[in-house]
């Protein structure tokens, strides 16, 4: 059961880098959303639903005695910040930071369920119930912007077929 515990802190400590990772690009990419308020409104909304997840698993990784990777959250949100930087100087950046920011949200879906599965395996219901609560989070952010991409991509076409700044 050692390796089981061991993987799963691994698995713990990588979903708080991600969402340090997710931190980064979201704040990144709001100052440059003025132009799409919908989008930019559920964003702000996800950054505070991200920043309290980021948080609760902070806390499991000290109630575990596992800090935090400081070389995996720096990865992270360098990562993050070089793929807002190369979205900047795209003339189509909201739709590519939108199929981007889905993708995200799948991955995250995916490292939920493991670790709710591998909670499980070991009676972590502390645990259970944080990534049972950020999953449905996370799926929430992935359903709401793939139902949002015709939206997203329409105003984009619209901007850009008018001359307007296709992203601010």
């Amino acid at each position: 059961m050692e390796d089981v515990r061991d993987h799963y802190l691994a698995w713990l400590r990588d979903a708080h880098a991600m969402e340090q990772q997710a931190l980064t690009m979201m704040r990144s990419m709001l100052s440059r959303l003025k132009d799409y308020p919908v989008l930019c409104a559920r964003m702000e909304q996800h950054v505070t639903e991200t920043e309290r997840q980021a948080g609760a698993l902070e806390k499991l990784l000290e109630g575990r005695d596992s800090g935090t990777s400081v070389v995996k959250d720096t990865l992270g949100k360098a990562t993050a910040l070089g793929q807002a930087m190369s979205g900047m100087f795209a003339d189509d950046e909201v739709v590519k930071s939108t199929m981007a920011s889905y993708t995200f949200e799948q991955m995250e879906v995916a490292a939920y369920k493991i670790l709710i599965s591998t909670a499980t395996v070991l009676e972590d219901t502390t645990a259970l119930a944080v990534f049972e609560q950020i999953l449905v989070e996370e799926q929430d952010m992935a359903d709401w912007l793939f139902d949002h991409m015709d939206q997203t991509t329409r105003i984009f076409l619209a901007r850009d077929e008018a001359g307007l700044p296709a992203r601010r």
